[in-house]
């Protein structure tokens, strides 16, 4: 039986692909392609919204990357899960755009990611962008665990910026060491963007907006050549968010819109959901929800984000299974633990591996009386509900499998709202176990 459903899956992939590549050799619209490690939706979302205003743009669904992410995105149509009924009509669809004139972006903003070897170089190189966004490319990156190294993982997510051809423009994070110094073809032109001094999009005076001492969001100052201007982003908090505005507004200045055209854009910015946004709590608590997925990198960033955060009251800190490490799982793990006593007053963990994420924190000094260890997300949430109180702020993050948005549910002041706030609320996540 599963042989068969990863036939037909090859079958329909094959055949969507096929239609993808007819269209864009169709209606030639521009590409650009999102790459990298860490913050590749966040920072699709942010070229969306600096290009929004100025073109007939379409950008990936929510983390649509992958084979069959990304034809999807080029024909328009949904994500037909278990319906073969939506995948007949995908595919109809596809064939109306190619056998008939329709309307079509002129420009196209496609996140890729690769799970496992040739995802993006044997499964999407037929793409030809016009931009390439390298947005992190980090020492142990997730998806290690299906990679001969982790230097496998970061060649296959960079070949992107090697499929530009002169003319092209590569979009690099300046604040990235293995970004900023990639190699380009001749005739590339590049741009960087970040916080360090050398940076062409230049992010400063970076701030945490707050009320009644509880944080509300982040505003920081964009410089561009002899130009500059003042973004602010309700609802979420840390300095990712912040570099992935600027790589949405490098990308815009890159294809020749305005530094003040790009900025205003975010005025009515949404980030996506899961990726340190700010949801109020119960008791008078903020929550951090970071639980789109998890990776060294990324904790150690939330980790940051945490110790940054004012102090009003306790700094909790709810840490998940990062999964997809291999062999790299129980030294990162630790390594995330050991970080925890100078970020967190409390550390809850659920999830096997996270269990080394608690002897890290307890080994570098956090009294094993405020490490508490669970098991499932529903054990944690009940931990947590035990102990909150007025003022404290709660980090929570995991890997997907580990569906850590249900404790964040479980903790917000207002769970209706929890399918415009939180990750995985549609229905084909919610009745997953």
């Amino acid at each position: 039986m599963d042989n068969i459903k990863e036939f037909i899956r090859s079958l329909v992939v094959c055949i969507l692909t096929a239609e993808a590549r007819a269209v864009i050799s169709k209606y030639k619209p521009n590409v650009i392609l999102v790459t990298g490690s860490v913050g590749k939706t966040s920072s699709k979302d942010a070229v969306y919204t600096a290009l929004a205003s100025s073109f007939f743009i379409r950008r990936s669904e929510k983390s649509f990357n992958s084979d069959i992410g990304v034809p999807l995105t080029v024909l328009g149509v949904p994500n037909g899960w278990g319906n073969p009924v939506q995948w007949i009509k995908n595919i109809l669809e596809g064939l109306s755009l190619i056998l008939l004139q329709a309307p079509y972006p002129k420009w196209l903003v496609l996140e890729i990611g690769a799970d496992r070897p040739g995802d993006i170089t044997k499964s999407l190189s037929w793409i030809h962008p016009t931009v390439v966004l390298g947005t992190r490319f980090p020492k142990v990156p997730v998806h290690v665990e299906f990679y001969d190294s982790p230097e496998e993982v970061i060649k296959e997510e960079s070949a992107p910026l090697t499929w530009l051809t002169p003319g092209g423009t590569a979009v690099l994070n300046a604040d990235d060491e293995r970004a900023r110094f990639v190699s380009l073809a001749d005739g590339v032109k590049k741009i960087t963007y970040g916080f360090e001094h050398d940076a062409d999009v230049r992010g400063m005076r970076y701030l945490v907006t707050s009320s009644k001492k509880m944080p509300t969001g982040i505003s920081f100052d964009v410089q561009y050549g002899g130009e500059k201007a003042h973004v602010s982003v309700p609802g979420v908090i840390g300095k990712t968010h912040a570099q992935a505005v600027l790589s949405g507004i490098a990308s815009a200045v890159a294809v020749g819109i305005p530094l003040h055209t790009a900025t205003t854009a975010f005025e009515n910015h949404v980030p996506p959901p899961g990726r340190t946004r700010i949801v109020p709590g119960l008791r008078g608590t903020t929550i951090i929800d970071d639980t789109y997925n998890s990776s060294p990198v990324a904790s150690e960033e939330a980790l940051k984000i945490l110790a940054e955060v004012p102090r009003t009251g306790r700094r909790i800190a709810v840490l998940a299974d990062m999964l997809e490490l291999g062999s790299f799982s129980v030294v990162e793990h630790t390594r995330i633990g050991a970080l925890v006593p100078a970020c967190a007053d409390i550390l809850i963990t659920s999830g096997v591996r996270a269990r080394d994420t608690a002897k890290g924190a307890r080994d570098s000094g956090m009294h094993p009386e405020v490490v508490l260890e669970t098991d499932r997300a529903a054990d944690a949430a009940s931990a947590i509900v035990s102990i909150m109180s007025e003022g404290d702020v709660i980090l929570v993050k995991g890997s997907q499998s580990m569906r850590m948005e249900r404790v964040v549910k479980s903790l917000m002041l207002e769970p209706a709202k929890a399918k415009d706030l939180l990750v995985r609320h549609d229905a084909e996540w919610l009745a997953r176990p």
